[in-house]
């Protein structure tokens, strides 16, 4: 039964606790102190929290974003407290050192997202991510909290272009490649590195921040049309004005609880808007994780259940033709959503942030372009655009993306790297062969630490034109942007005893993405005598972040998290 607006909100107040009271005179002395009155101490109070910053161009445009959300919270009734939290930024700390910081950063960014909210008891969130990691490290936070929340993602970048066509950072990456295969000019690389990225906003292909901002939308914690417009469109000020009036409206009791959208109808319908889309392999690691702050078990076998059942339907990079403005254009994730559920591959029974069901938000939705966006009746692959292999070389499961691969299966000798560096050096001096499976381990969660992302060595192999005449397999991870025949998130990885760590040169390794096995060709017996003369690889000492996040990590097929997941919130 609807309630009149002008009753008090239906949902507590936790920020009562702060400001109610004699003994509460202190606390109001430090918000009069930023300018708040008796009528503003008397509304509920909102933090809205963005990954503003000037580390990356992901994170650049979000402030505007973020005070027009606050203007939406105090239009619905409410207060706003803006704060920020950190992002690293994934294209910065690629292919070195620091991109052992980035996934480490998604568990930073929910902890402190939940310390502040907490610490101030803030009655509802609203929350701005762009990077990669910050999505799902904003997402997680809403869901451990479970207090009123909306997310908005910042949007891509506009794609830029070189020579008549359209270009991208991913075009950067492999255009160096290009250059050591002779194949390039670096007078070409120079112009187009100053042509492939023109805007503020994130990677404009379906890689990992698109990939998770539909996801967003999927779950039903953002509002339809906020994943694939871009950074750049001033409609974007309207969207995230009305996240901060959504945000109040939950709060007085008229839409549903983050636990409440996260369930095991929506996570599978997350990860089918993944597979559809040939979408980030780092979904298989973020979607776990949510699921994980919502107290459900959702495992990387769950994931490849929805992944092997639903085909590939969307035409996006890095596997495809478009980009995230062509989504847009073509109807955005509500599209995709569409055809998926006509195709009867999504639960149109999940909930929506608005607390209406997925079938009914989509009703009024225009059928597939079918160019963009294809009927499911008439796919471009009759399964998803992402697969999880299994087999004797990774028992826990592996991440291979196929959209846009023409290889499907591959057998070759292994050579053995002990970690990122000594391969892309040998992939920079040429110094493999097609027909090689190129290992690197010791890149894990536990191992790296921090589970590094591979892009710059894959785009150098897909530069040199070698993208699908080797093959690469890592206990590490993989950049949305990645594509060719890399299979990462391999476990168990190398650090905890998983059989990567037990390959050696020459040893065969078959892969078959048709019948998603990964099997390295090695006799049981000759793996158990390996097993016994087996030592972890020594590394350097760990102190500060790494050393904890060494200590705490779980394993990928779980979502690497850090903590045992589903908190409440005590009251008092």
């Amino acid at each position: 039964m609807k309630r009149d607006p002008s009753d008090s909100p239906a949902r507590p107040l936790r920020s009562r606790l702060t400001v109610e009271g004699m003994d509460r005179t202190p606390h109001r002395t430090f918000l009069r102190a930023m300018g708040l009155d008796d009528e503003t101490i008397a509304r509920p109070f909102v933090g809205v929290v963005s990954t503003q910053g000037e580390n990356t161009p992901c994170s650049l445009g979000l402030r505007p974003q973020a005070e027009a959300a606050k203007t939406g919270v105090v239009m619905g009734g409410g207060w706003p407290f803006e704060f920020t939290t950190v992002s690293v930024s994934d294209g910065v700390s690629m292919n070195h050192r620091g991109m052992r910081m980035s996934l480490v950063s998604r568990e930073l960014i929910a902890d402190s997202v939940e310390a502040v909210v907490r610490g101030h008891a803030y009655d509802a969130l609203v929350g701005f991510g762009g990077c990669d990691k910050t999505l799902p490290g904003l997402l997680m936070a809403m869901v451990r909290l479970n207090c009123p929340s909306v997310f908005m993602y910042g949007g891509a970048m506009l794609p830029g272009e070189w020579r008549g066509k359209p270009a991208s950072t991913v075009n950067a990456y492999e255009g160096v490649g290009a250059v050591l295969a002779g194949t390039m000019s670096e007078a070409d690389l120079a112009s187009l590195e100053r042509a492939c990225s023109p805007t503020v906003g994130s990677c404009p292909g379906q890689f990992t921040a698109n990939t998770m901002a539909m996801v967003s939308e999927t779950l039903g914690l953002a509002l339809p049309g906020t994943a694939m417009m871009p950074a750049v469109f001033t409609e974007r000020l309207a969207l995230a004005r009305a996240s901060g009036q959504a945000v109040m409206r939950i709060l007085q009791g008229y839409g549903p609880l983050p636990r409440d959208l996260v369930t095991r109808k929506s996570l599978e319908n997350a990860c089918a808007a993944v597979a559809a889309t040939g979408g980030s392999t780092n979904a298989g690691l973020h979607l776990p994780a949510i699921a994980h702050e919502a107290g459900i078990r959702f495992t990387l076998d769950d994931v490849a259940d929805v992944f092997h059942r639903t085909p590939l339907i969307a035409d996006l990079q890095p596997g495809g033709r478009f980009l995230a403005r062509d989504l847009h254009y073509a109807g955005g994730t509500s599209a995709v959503l569409r055809s998926l559920l006509d195709g009867g591959y999504l639960h149109g029974d999940a909930l929506t942030l608005a607390g209406t069901t997925l079938r009914e938000s989509l009703a009024q939705v225009a059928a597939p372009d079918g160019q963009v966006v294809r009927s499911a009746s008439a796919p471009i692959h009759a399964t998803g655009g992402v697969v999880v292999l299994k087999g004797n070389l990774a028992p826990d499961g592996a991440l291979v993306k196929i959209a846009g691969l023409k290889t499907l299966a591959f057998e070759g000798p292994a050579r053995v790297f002990d970690c990122e560096e000594d391969c892309t050096e040998a992939v920079r001096n040429r110094a493999y062969k097609a027909g090689d499976v190129l290992i690197i381990r010791n890149e894990g969660p536990v191992g790296g630490p921090g589970m590094r992302e591979m892009l710059g060595t894959t785009a150098l192999i897909y530069g040199q034109g070698m993208g699908e005449k080797v093959a690469l397999v890592t206990d590490g991870r993989f950049s949305g942007a990645t594509r060719g025949l890399c299979i990462g998130y391999a476990g168990p990885e190398s650090a905890a005893g998983g059989p990567i760590a037990l390959v050696r040169d020459g040893d065969r390794i078959r892969i078959d993405c048709e019948r998603a096995i990964l099997e390295l060709l090695v006799p049981a017996d000759e793996l158990a005598r390996r097993r016994e003369v087996w030592q972890p690889a020594r590394r350097e000492r760990l102190a500060g972040v790494l050393e904890k996040y060494a200590r705490l990590v779980g394993p990928a097929h779980q979502g690497a998290v850090t903590h045992s997941g589903a908190m409440a919130w005590p009251e008092g």
